[in-house]
């Protein structure tokens, strides 16, 4: 189970943290970063046990959990820009009349009605999780979708994969890890990028010579696919192509 995988399906208690424990080590659900147990991690002249490195890392790779998340697509949110803006001024501890002056909206009742919204969106969706575990556990037909990327872009039904699909894409494309031929469909695309980001690690940043070894083993247009990990999401870059990482 990949990152992604695990993201999207951990309990809500572990989400919120941010980190898993597993036998061996703490897991980052944000950027797939472990650290291992029975090891002090020195961090500027003061030692931390395991899982308070953890919790410095998301601290300090990712600001918190909060930041993490409201910075997804809004299809993966399910959140309206206004929506995000609101939540982030409120995260901030702003009371309604400092965020009714940044936003220049209504007046302070406007954004207590807005607060209001959002508790019901709270409700509704802890109504729809109840609804979609139960059904899981009657819908017999319902096929093993692979979720999207926690920095997906453009979400639509080219994220619509099953597992199935996704494993004859790859069984097509790429049999041996090296990619045959530059898929004609969207979606086969998106599975294939999917399967190359995974020769880039998390944490690490690259110069433009060192993204395009990596994927010219894999194929040999690695601008085309290089274009393509970035307008999906997988790869982030400097706007001078002088460095690039893994999207976390």
């Amino acid at each position: 189970m990949d990152i992604s995988e695990r993201f999207w399906s951990v309990p809500l208690d572990e989400l919120k943290r941010g980190y898993v424990e597993e036998k061996q080590h703490f897991l980052c659900l944000l950027c797939g970063t472990k650290v291992e147990k029975g090891v002090i991690y020195p961090e500027e002249e003061t030692l931390y046990e395991a899982e308070r490195y953890m919790q410095l890392h998301i601290g300090k790779s990712h600001e918190s959990v909060f930041d993490y998340i409201i910075d997804m697509d809004k299809k993966l949110t399910g959140l309206t820009d206004h929506q995000n803006k609101l939540m982030r001024l409120f995260y901030e501890g702003k009371n309604d009349k400092e965020v009714q002056e940044e936003m220049g909206i209504g007046s302070a009742s406007t954004i207590r009605n807005h607060r209001f919204v959002l508790k019901e969106k709270e409700r509704q969706a802890k109504m729809f999780l109840v609804l979609m575990e139960l059904l899981k556990e009657k819908d017999a037909h319902a096929p093993s979708l692979v979720p999207p990327h926690q920095k997906a872009k453009m979400i639509d039904n080219r994220y619509d994969v099953t597992e199935e699909e996704q494993a004859k894409t790859i069984a097509k494309f790429m049999p041996d890890g090296v990619l045959l031929a530059f898929p004609p469909k969207e979606k086969q695309r998106l599975i294939v990028m999917r399967k190359i980001s995974k020769k880039f690690s998390v944490g690490q940043t690259y110069n433009e010579k060192e993204v395009n070894e990596i994927i010219s083993a894999i194929f040999d247009d690695y601008v085309k696919v290089r274009r393509y990990l970035i307008e999906y999401g997988f790869l982030k870059r400097k706007p001078d192509g002088s460095a690039y990482w893994m999207n976390e």
